[in-house]
């Protein structure tokens, strides 16, 4: 078989199939290779575009990332529906099998204690935006219309005045944004098996409204799912000018502890 290899994953063996329509990285369907009770979801890809150096210059083009990542994610979907998978980096590339056999037989032993860590748990993302936008446009107006009196009839005291109403206003919102974060977070966490917190998005790159206050994930057996679902659901409108957004199922990304693996 020519060709790299792309390896998505590692996992137990499972008995159910996968899509029969399903491709991967390159177009090419994924498949397995067993090593010692373990199984790695592989694909070929081709040379040209995932030897070192060309896959360290597709990896700056945001299309091609883009498109590569999908194909990822949609194995790693997959493989989600079937069995416990441990997700492995984007762009995992290996010369061939035995280049796979080995990296699977020097991290045998991590692979199958976070195996046994993941095994029937999915992970869920939660985050949580302060509306700011309304606000924010509201100030504008209020600090132009403020100007505005002031240069006419507004006293140097009164305008000052105002302007700190309006900065503890902002103040205060903020407070109350970090408070009903850390207060679900502590909530879910306390359900959860495990939780992760990850830096907040960046809105410019995000494209999503409002300021990212909590953007976490957390470790849930399938069978306490529907319960954390109803637990995020209820909360979503308790306090005025906060979105709460939740993601998943997905295979436990946060938690594949492949820092300690590599």
């Amino acid at each position: 078989m020519t060709g790299l290899r792309y390896v998505y994953a590692v996992c137990r063996p499972f008995d159910t199939p996968l899509q029969a329509q399903l491709t991967g990285v390159a177009g090419d369907p994924p498949r397995l290779l067993r090593h010692h009770g373990l199984i790695a979801v592989l694909s070929r890809v081709p040379e040209r575009d995932f030897a070192e150096e060309p896959l360290h210059r597709h990896l700056e083009d945001l299309d091609w990332l883009t498109a590569t990542a999908r194909a990822h994610q949609g194995v790693i979907d997959a493989l989600t529906v079937v069995t416990t998978p441990l997700p492995l980096r984007l762009g995992t590339v290996f010369r061939d099998d035995s280049g796979v056999r080995v990296m699977m037989e020097e991290r045998e032993d991590a692979f199958r204690r976070t195996l046994d860590r993941l095994h029937g748990r999915v992970e869920w993302g939660v985050k949580v935006y302060a509306e700011t936008e309304a606000a924010g446009s509201a100030d504008q107006a209020a600090d132009a219309d403020g100007e505005a009196r002031a240069d006419k009839a507004m006293s140097g005291r009164d305008y000052l005045r105002r302007r700190r109403m309006r900065v503890r206003s902002r103040e205060e919102m903020w407070q109350q944004a970090e408070a009903f974060a850390s207060g679900l977070h502590e909530k879910l966490s306390g359900y959860a098996e495990d939780s992760r917190l990850h830096a907040p998005q960046n809105p410019a790159l995000s494209g999503a409204s409002g300021q990212n206050v909590l953007n976490a994930a957390y470790l849930v057996p399938r069978s306490g799912s529907e319960e954390f679902v109803e637990m995020v659901d209820r909360t979503k409108d308790e306090t005025p000018g906060m979105r709460v957004e939740l993601t998943g199922p997905w295979a436990a990304y946060s938690f594949a502890g492949e820092e300690e693996i590599r």
